[in-house]
């Protein structure tokens, strides 16, 4: 009940936020200058960036806002390197995208504001244990998390017959295995034999995906950036051996799964550029913002994986474009 009652004020203080994109708030400043550090580039990361530089530069104002915007190319040693430049830029704000671009900004600074955006898990990602939704100091940011248990629930619902699911991710991500241990509770609480499948980066992923293919009747992949920037591979051998995959997110199953539960990443990032809008103009005081999350999350399916696989999606399922 009080995770119920947490995310109905998040949502709706989410719904306020949008709601103000089109006002444009009074600058202080002549130009903020703003970091972003991505840890790579995908389809849902790049949305994520460009709905923050959008609802940024709704609400500053034109030639207000000026941004130094770097990709790590997926490598968490440039992360570092990327957020400490920004911080001897001594920029007015960091938005980092993803749990990798998160910690290399909290590790290089504690008094520049930080926005994350795509976390899935804060308490994770910064190892605070008891986390109660608000980071402090100077970190806040939104969280791509959606309902596992109703991402569990897909797997039941759309492959009644499966008994064996695998579960794969990058070993490297550790909001990927949160996600991994919650829905593998869920599997196995439905009556599923879960086997879980790691891989250490880009190199390996084609045969660990293989062994799950021989092993499962069904594959799960959360959002997991590593797998993110992969689907080809995973398509290349998932698809030939007719074994259907529910992601995490929508980018993921574009590229190699059946369906989702999606969030819109773009609107994810506008909501952490309306966050950031209040912080440099002293509307909020970071510290004290609590995790957004997205509120209203939509099932999708792939209509051409799901048609060469000969699946047939229950109502309520949105085809994605």
């Amino acid at each position: 009940m009080k995770k119920k009652i947490v995310s109905v004020v998040l949502a709706a203080a989410m719904a306020a936020s949008l709601a103000s994109c089109a006002e444009t708030t009074t600058t202080t400043k002549d130009v903020y200058h703003v970091g972003i550090c991505q840890l790579v580039q995908h389809e849902a990361l790049d949305a994520a960036t460009k709905g923050f530089r959008d609802a940024l530069v709704e609400r500053l104002g034109e030639g207000h806002v000026e941004f130094d915007e770097q990709n790590a190319s997926g490598d968490s040693s440039t992360a570092t390197i990327i957020c400490q430049n920004l911080v001897a830029e001594n920029c007015d704000l960091i938005m980092a995208n993803a749990t990798p671009a998160l910690q290399a900004a909290v590790a290089a600074t504690n008094t520049i504001p930080v926005l994350g955006t795509s976390v899935t898990e804060y308490g994770v990602a910064l190892e605070i244990e008891g986390f109660n939704g608000t980071v402090g100091g100077n970190v806040s940011g939104t969280s791509d998390l959606p309902p596992l248990d109703e991402q569990a629930n897909m797997v039941s619902e759309l492959f009644p017959d499966s008994k064996t699911v695998g579960i794969i991710y990058c070993s490297a991500e550790p909001n990927s295995k949160y996600q991994s241990d919650k829905v593998q509770g869920y599997l196995e609480a439905a009556g599923k034999t879960v086997n879980v499948y790691t891989f250490a980066d880009s190199n390996d992923i084609s045969s660990v995906v293989g062994e799950a293919c021989n092993n499962c009747d069904v594959l799960y992949i959360p959002t997991d950036n590593t797998a993110a920037s992969c689907t080809e591979a995973i398509n290349n051998v998932a698809l030939p051996a007719g074994i259907p995959i529910v992601a995490g997110e929508e980018g993921i199953m574009k590229g190699c799964g059946v369906a989702t539960l999606s969030i819109d990443y773009y609107g994810l990032g506008r909501t952490t550029g309306e966050m950031a809008a209040d912080i440099l103009t002293g509307k909020s005081d970071i510290s004290t913002l609590p995790i957004a999350y997205y509120p209203n999350p939509v099932k999708k399916y792939n209509p051409a994986i799901c048609e060469q696989l000969g699946i047939t999606v229950p109502e309520g399922y949105v085809a994605a474009e």
